[in-house]
């Protein structure tokens, strides 16, 4: 034993592989051990066809044992045949996983056919490749369970396309653990990080406006014209707020409308009017800074304000007024001024000016996720 002899024919093995007694299978593995896996190469092509041949035919009449075995030795070979290796890993998932994991033989085709008619534990040992394509990525995303999508999310070696990574991102606005993800891959686009930052929690929020690293991002400018166009035609405002924006205009017409101007609004109270001036000043719906201004934790308010390179001393003073504002002039909240400024200070008014840029051709789209919100 050890060679492939040349009298041992195709026939020879099925029959091998087909006796009852523990010698008979110990034998056929020990045939499948010293020539398919062989260090020294000792099957020539005319043998290797004829052992994925054999191998082939005789998956489905020998023991699981048998098969695990194979499937264990096997997922690591290149010279297995794509037809050898989907049959295996079309077997249950203890018998397929080591070929579902490892295996580089096997076709997108033939992976994308098990996502489709095998099961979850299935999915997940493909998710999970040592290199999975956008194609197989797509299937496990439309096919997979959340489980599935998290761990391929997860996975920096599986390529996204960029249509499933914008569904992904869709997503995650009502799937949590998909955010955190989705927010540490290499590929994510920061026009969608952006939009993320309207639903992702506190501690994320931070990792976009600090952490997300921003290069060569092209922005349409006729797309951003046409959104300036609109917010000064948005008719869907008050009465007030209209006022306020027409006197704010004409105030930026003379180049007097400045953050002192706004600043000085807060002091006296006059809410709508730097609702109105900051809008007027960035470029972002009112709906926007409004959402703003109601936040908390101030987080919107730090980069909408240090993309306009407001000093910390002033934005510290507006943060404070806003808060006051909000609790009927009670609040001190030294705390969460603190807070809010040693984020200040990490910021990075490039990051912020990309953000804001983006939110200002996005303002339709955050309207129709609150919009969402409000009716789930």
């Amino acid at each position: 034993m050890g060679t492939l002899s040349s009298k041992m024919s195709s026939k020879d093995l099925l029959n091998l592989a087909q006796e009852k007694s523990v010698s008979a299978r110990g034998e056929l593995l020990e045939n499948i051990s010293d020539l398919f896996l062989s260090p020294e190469g000792r099957l020539n092509e005319h043998e290797r066809a004829l052992m994925n041949d054999v191998l082939l035919k005789l998956i489905n009449s020998v023991e699981k044992s048998v098969r695990k075995e194979l499937s264990l030795r096997l997922a690591k070979l290149d010279e297995v045949s794509p037809e050898l290796a989907a049959k295996l890993a079309n077997q249950s998932i203890d018998i397929a996983e080591p070929m579902l994991n490892k295996s580089g033989v096997l076709k997108d085709e033939q992976l994308i056919e098990i996502i489709r008619n095998r099961t979850e534990a299935h999915r997940m040992a493909i998710a999970i490749r040592s290199h999975v394509s956008e194609e197989v990525s797509g299937e496990l995303i439309d096919k997979g369970s959340e489980d599935v999508v998290e761990a391929l999310i997860n996975y920096e070696n599986a390529e996204i396309s960029e249509l499933s990574i914008k569904y992904l991102v869709a997503e995650s606005r009502n799937v949590d653990r998909f955010q955190e993800p989705l927010l540490n891959r290499q590929d994510l686009p920061a026009d969608l990080a952006y939009q993320m930052y309207w639903w992702v929690s506190a501690a994320l929020r931070r990792k976009i406006i600090v952490e997300f690293s921003v290069d060569n991002v092209q922005l349409d400018d006729a797309i951003e014209m046409a959104t300036k166009t609109a917010l000064q035609n948005y008719d869907s405002v008050d009465s007030i707020m209209r006022t306020a924006l027409k006197l704010v205009r004409e105030l930026a017409n003379r180049g007097e409308l400045n953050i002192i101007f706004l600043q000085r609004c807060l002091r006296q109270e006059k809410i709508n009017l730097f609702v109105a001036g900051l809008s007027e000043m960035t470029g972002l719906d009112v709906k926007i800074i409004w959402r703003a201004i109601r936040e908390r934790t101030g987080e919107s308010l730090a980069i909408i304000a240090k993309s306009l390179e407001v000093d910390r001393e002033r934005f510290a003073s507006i943060f404070l007024l806003i808060v006051q504002s909000r609790s009927g002039g009670k609040a001190r909240a030294t705390g969460l001024v603190n807070s809010i400024l040693s984020l200040y200070n990490d910021i990075k008014v490039k990051n912020a000016k990309i953000a804001v840029r983006h939110w200002q051709r996005d303002f339709g789209y955050q309207d129709a996720i609150v919009a969402i919100k409000d009716a789930v």
